[in-house]
């Protein structure tokens, strides 16, 4: 070893791992073959530069505590509900076929009982990591094939869980001579600290959270030590450590604060547990991998080839169609970085020894490798060779529409960022206009309070991008950032361009030079809060019940009255109320848009956000604001306008006619707003435009007015496509 400075060893292990990173990177494979490269380079049977010691190791060991960490952060099991028993199925189908076929082809190649038992244990578990990575690249993590994959993929997070809580059992009973006595000791050490876990979980951190987390600092440093002590606390009651991790990781899973926790603890577990896989490189004797190699080549062709096969044969008998089988089988054509954390457990508990874990190290190294190309190009794969996987499909693939139509994520029409007093009115009076809003705040007594109805809450922090990872953002129409500042602003934005975000994107501005900076970069809106609250003051100070007032000679009593959007009062004519009649109070002015209209008519058309000036007696008035601001009942009995095509027939009564003489508005209460002829559309037609035969016109109103319409305009009724607001 040619390095005796930690630190320079250090220096050199990161400059190796970043080179040999950055062309792994380029030949689009996991950075956990780099990584071991990395050891096997630098350490003993490479150039020998350097020693991976205790010290080193210690990273290592924590690095591995925090993955299991987030792991148990991540354990969705209501994605594995909502799936049904497919990824019960699958998961568990292909451990059982994998442990039980790997052991027979250990047995057949000369490995002991217990040897045989890690190989085939550790063939069994794929990557989550790697699989949610390739996934989310290709943005299939949201289709069928990809929650699929991701609920038996958790199937076997907690499968291998419990195979280290048995090897551990194992190990202490091999240790004393007493496996029945000290496996049931073992068993009553883990119900204690299950059930002390739960007790905190129940009456200590949901309280202890929120106060935690008003410093996001202060809540990343909790989760490591807890995860750290927990760790530490199964390693003492002779767990392993990443039992202990993974209990601390499930402990926080149902608080609010799991997604920010997962998200800024990423970065640190990657850079920790490169110091493991480089370690595993390092410990590899090459020379020893030699005799290695037709074993491993067998176990990987039957991990690569095997595994699809029995998740295809599985799902197929299920009611998947072949394709969707065939995607989510690849997913696990490729060993776990848990294989290789099993094999060094195996190791330190005397089971195996370092020949096999070298084994199961190039048993990993091949099948990541391969499987990665595998998944990038699977569809392409698929292409060519669908025509033979006939045999994995039934005749009715009966469950795949099932499941496409049941299960979808979460859905939302607006994701809005910032619940402060400017965000939370936005967000209500979004949920007043019937939409969906899923709401994301950093503070964590925001988060806690008990949330309006229709509005779901996150927490979470705008400048962290991994946020958008935990947000369904591909199935909302709209994001919207209500927290005022340059760098958050677009760092949202750019990070939802990078994700390919399909919907329209709404941010904050506090003046006119960060407005045109969001335009420039691509913002579909800006709202400028100060700038329209100002507005609406100078409206309000400026409004017609002031001049009334000071115009009227008589001392009168005036009340106002905004229509809100789902007043029922909105869209109808002022005489359609008939106030006057009802209340004895009279509409004597309307303000609209900073203009003051007078004395307005029977026919004069009452818009949203209109304010109503009116002149009565004050029980009169009283009586009038209660008809002014009364709602429709039923939200979805709500009329809502449609927007639709109307084809005419060569013998239409319309033809020959301008839009003025037919007076769409007046005689059938339908707007004509686009006219397509042959080829060429005109959004907008002039009042003087003549309908020609075979013309289509673009209207909007409601649906019966519509189908009124087309009765008119041709001899037989027809249906028309339409989109509602």
């Amino acid at each position: 070893m040619l390095l005796e400075n930690l630190f320079y060893e250090t220096a050199l292990i990161l400059a190796a791992s970043a080179f040999l990173g950055a062309l792994a990177l380029k030949f689009r494979q996991p950075l956990i073959v780099a990584f071991i490269a990395v050891g096997i380079l630098v350490g003993p049977s490479g150039l020998d530069l350097v020693g991976i010691d205790e010290r080193l190791g210690l990273l290592a060991e924590i690095g591995i505590a925090i993955l299991l960490f987030v792991v148990g952060l991540k354990l969705d099991l209501h994605l594995i509900r909502t799936m049904g028993p497919v990824a019960m199925a699958t998961g568990l189908g292909q451990v059982a076929f994998t442990s039980l076929f790997g052991f027979f082809i250990a047995q057949a190649l000369g490995f002991s009982i217990v040897g045989a038992l890690y190989v085939a244990v550790a063939l069994t578990f794929s990557s989550t990591i790697i699989i949610v990575k390739l996934l989310s690249d290709k943005r299939e993590i949201d289709a069928l094939h990809g929650r699929i994959a991701v609920g038996f993929l958790i199937v076997q997070d907690i499968a291998v869980i419990l195979a280290m809580i048995g090897l551990t059992a194992l190990g202490a009973g091999e240790a004393t001579g007493h496996l029945w006595i000290d496996g049931l000791l073992v068993l009553l050490k883990g119900a204690f600290l299950i059930g002390g876990v739960a007790l905190l979980m129940r009456f200590v951190l949901p309280y202890l959270l929120p106060h935690l987390a008003r410093t996001q600092e202060l809540l990343l440093l909790f989760a490591i030590a807890w995860a750290i002590f927990l760790a530490a606390v199964g390693d003492f009651l002779d767990f392993s450590k990443e039992v202990g991790a993974f209990l601390a990781g499930v402990s926080l899973a149902s608080t609010a604060f799991r997604e920010t926790i997962a998200s800024r603890l990423v970065s640190l577990r990657d850079f920790l547990l490169l110091f493991f896989f480089i370690g595993l490189g390092a410990q590899l004797d090459l020379s020893m991998l030699e005799a290695q190699v037709v074993p491993a080549l067998i176990f990987s062709a039957f991990v690569l080839i095997g595994n699809p096969l029995i998740v295809m044969a599985i799902m197929g008998f299920m009611g998947y169609r072949k394709r969707t089988g065939f995607l989510a089988g690849l997913t696990v054509a490729q060993i776990s970085e848990f294989s290789l954390i099993l094999g060094a457990l195996g190791v330190s508990l005397g089971h195996i020894d370092r020949e096999t874990l070298g084994l199961i190290t190039l048993v990993g190294l091949i099948t990541i490798g391969l499987s990665t190309y595998l998944i990038l190009y699977s569809h392409p794969i698929y292409q060519r060779i669908s025509p033979f996987l006939g045999i994995f499909e039934r005749r009715v693939p009966y469950r795949e529409a099932e499941e496409e139509s049941g299960g979808e994520p979460e859905k939302v029409d607006v994701i809005l960022f910032g619940l402060g007093r400017y965000g939370r009115n936005i967000a209500e009076n979004l949920v007043r206009r019937g939409k969906r809003v899923l709401a994301v705040d950093f503070d964590p007594e925001v988060v806690s309070a008990e949330p309006a109805k229709g509005i779901s809450v996150r927490y979470g922090a705008v400048e962290d991008p991994e946020i958008l990872e935990h947000l369904p953002f591909r199935h909302s129409r709209w994001v919207v950032n209500a927290i005022p500042g340059r760098e958050p602003n677009l760092s949202l934005l750019h990070a939802l361009r990078e994700k390919g975000y399909p919907g329209k994107i709404v941010l904050t501005a506090h003046n006119r030079s960060e407005a045109e900076t969001y335009r420039q970069a691509g913002a579909n809106k800006v709202l400028w809060p100060f700038v329209d609250a100002a507005e609406q003051a100078v409206d309000y100070l400026t409004d017609s019940r002031e001049e009334f007032t000071e115009l009227t000679p008589w001392p009168v009593t005036l009340e106002e009255v905004k229509l809100r959007p789902d007043s029922l009062a909105s869209g109808k004519k002022i005489g359609d109320l008939s106030l006057r009649s009802r209340t004895g109070a009279s509409v004597v002015a309307v303000d609209r848009a900073g203009r003051s209209h007078f004395d307005p008519g029977s026919d004069f058309l009452l818009l949203p956000g209109d304010r109503l000036v009116l002149l009565g007696t004050e029980e009169g008035l009283k009586m009038a604001r209660r008809l002014l601001e009364e709602v429709e009942a039923e939200a979805e009995e709500k009329q809502k306008f449609h927007v639709a095509e109307i084809p005419l027939d060569s013998g239409s009564s319309w033809s020959g006619k301008t839009l003025t003489e037919l007076d769409f508005r007046h005689r059938h209460g339908i707007s004509v707003i686009g006219l397509q002829r042959g080829e060429e559309r005109i959004l907008s037609p002039s009042p003087e435009e003549t309908l020609r035969p075979h013309d289509i016109l673009l209207v909007l109103g409601h649906p019966d007015a519509i189908r009124e319409c087309l009765k008119k305009a041709n001899s037989e009724e027809r249906s028309f496509r339409h989109g509602s607001s």
